[in-house]
């Protein structure tokens, strides 16, 4: 399993968490994104989460708002097509695979990854419990809202 980028947004859809390990999307072209989801009845989607095809590099910033654009999308596709007991899981492209998680408390988390990896909803789950409720909830330190700050300034908290 390949892991390229994993987000953290708070319930004010802020990227409160950044960490990219490796470039995802490497060609300029992309087929269909295919979502996937409880029950399986939403089949197609577009992934606007695609490099641009001038060759520029975009800024963590605005790869954040991205990601968070496609999860919004897809989450309220899916609930239109499926109802609002099914929720959406991951979508898969021909080049990188997006994992989605979100919590009772609206935080949600994403991992991309390459397209051969599993469902990973456990392990973000996992990540919630073990880890931010363990090192950032409990942390009488830790600020649960922040002001609007640079994604520098909020990653310099989380690191």
């Amino acid at each position: 399993m390949v892991v390229y980028s994993f987000f953290i947004f708070d319930r004010h859809c802020e990227c409160i968490y950044i960490r990219q390990w490796l470039n995802n999307v490497s060609s300029a072209t992309q087929p269909l994104s295919r979502p996937v989801t409880a029950s399986s009845a939403a089949t197609v989607a577009t992934s606007v989460a695609e490099k641009p095809t001038s060759g520029s590099r975009l800024s963590m910033a605005e790869q954040a708002k991205l990601v968070f654009g496609v999860i919004f999308s897809l989450r309220n596709m899916v609930k239109k097509l499926c109802g609002p007991e099914d929720s959406f899981l991951c979508y898969r492209t021909g080049h990188y695979k997006l994992h989605y998680y979100e919590t009772l408390s609206s935080l949600r988390f994403v991992m991309l990854t390459d397209i051969r990896t599993e469902s990973l909803k456990s392990s973000l789950h996992q990540i919630y419990v073990n880890l931010y409720v363990e090192y950032v909830v409990k942390n009488p330190l830790s600020r649960m809202c922040h002001p609007r700050k640079s994604l520098d300034d909020l990653n310099g908290i989380y690191n």
